[in-house]
């Protein structure tokens, strides 16, 4: 039965495969190219770049904003956001080189206080209000870095999460 094709099928079969279109394509576009050229006078071969948001008009300015510590018995992280908590910058142990436990010790958590606030500084802040939350080392280490970087902290407020007896504790160990 494969045998029995008839001519018209074997027409109809070859202007499907081969494709034409694609090369009629491409001499529109550099058309278009250089008319776009020709309108603005600009010989540049890059396309015009639309310009970006309107309101991004420069650098952001912000005076006042929160930061959050969030000090780990592993590490400590530090968030510095505006009011609505848009986050502007952060530093953590491991971003500033430091490695496996050296992340969790006090100077490292004021070390990335006082990145986390430089950062900051860049864009206008000078007032901070503080939220620490957890149970690591580096809690107070992390404010004394804020406050050393040059940052008024207006104020200090533990956000820890404290359980109202929700899980039940593992039973007790038989020795």
């Amino acid at each position: 039965m494969s045998d029995d094709v008839t001519d018209e099928e074997v027409e109809e079969k070859q202007p499907e495969e081969q494709p034409e279109e694609q090369p009629e394509e491409v001499p529109e576009e550099e058309s278009e190219e250089q008319s776009a050229v020709a309108e603005t006078g600009d010989d540049t071969e890059e396309p015009q770049a639309r310009p970006r948001d309107s309101r991004r008009r420069g650098p952001r300015r912000v005076s006042a904003g929160i930061a959050h510590v969030v000090a780990t018995f592993n590490n400590t992280r530090v968030s510095i956001s505006d009011q609505q908590g848009n986050v502007l910058a952060w530093s953590s142990g491991g971003r500033l080189g430091f490695k496996g436990s050296r992340k969790s010790t006090g100077y490292v958590a004021q070390q990335v206080g006082a990145d986390a606030a430089k950062r900051a500084a860049t864009f206008g802040m000078r007032d901070v209000e503080v939220r620490l939350k957890g149970p690591g080392a580096g809690r107070e280490s992390a404010v004394r870095g804020i406050a050393a970087a040059g940052m008024n902290i207006t104020i200090l407020r533990d956000v820890t999460p404290i359980p109202h007896n929700g899980c039940r504790p593992p039973k007790r160990r038989r020795v």
